[in-house]
């Protein structure tokens, strides 16, 4: 098992949630806090009628699915993954690649896609990602991608849509 694999499915990870939970915090139940104004910003009511509980959960309250869980891990066709809520083009399928966590992961996004935020939840910084457009959260990026960016923008699949290359 490599450290990212332990991290994100292993001991530690289980052992840590439990601790997080123990200590009040969980993961979502807040808005997104994305910081800046985007443009396009709707009411909790609209999000909740636009989105899927799946997808409300992880682009409104920051939350994360379970690893292996989403179809667009195991997507190889060529094409567009673009943002759940506000349909803006991400990733290009060119920069996915099997990160062996069970998220889908990419070495780079599309010029102008997303923006980046510190996330403290779990006691120490990470790199939080969002939308540019609409702010909704999308997952993480690590140091431990392959070239040529060495970055690991490690995505909830329910943050995402796919939209194929026309043939």
């Amino acid at each position: 098992m490599n450290r990212r694999n332990f991290l994100h499915t292993g001991i530690l990870g289980v052992a840590g949630l439990g601790a997080i939970s123990l200590a009040g915090f969980s993961f979502g139940g807040a808005s997104a806090k994305a910081k800046g104004s985007f443009e396009i910003t709707k009411t909790d009511a609209a999000w909740k009628k636009q989105l899927s509980p799946d997808q409300y959960y992880v682009l409104r309250q920051e939350g994360t699915e379970r690893p292996y869980s989403s179809p667009l891990d195991k997507e190889k066709r060529a094409g567009t993954f673009i943002c759940a809520g506000c349909q803006l083009p991400l990733f290009s399928s060119k920069t996915k690649f099997n990160s062996g966590t069970g998220w889908p992961s990419f070495y780079a996004p599309l010029p102008k896609a997303v923006g980046t935020s510190t996330d403290r939840l779990l006691g120490y910084a990470r790199t939080e990602v969002h939308c540019r457009r609409c702010g909704g959260h999308l997952g993480h990026v690590f140091d431990d991608g392959p070239e040529p960016t060495g970055k690991r923008y490690c995505m909830n699949g329910d943050a995402m849509l796919f939209r194929p290359a026309k043939a």
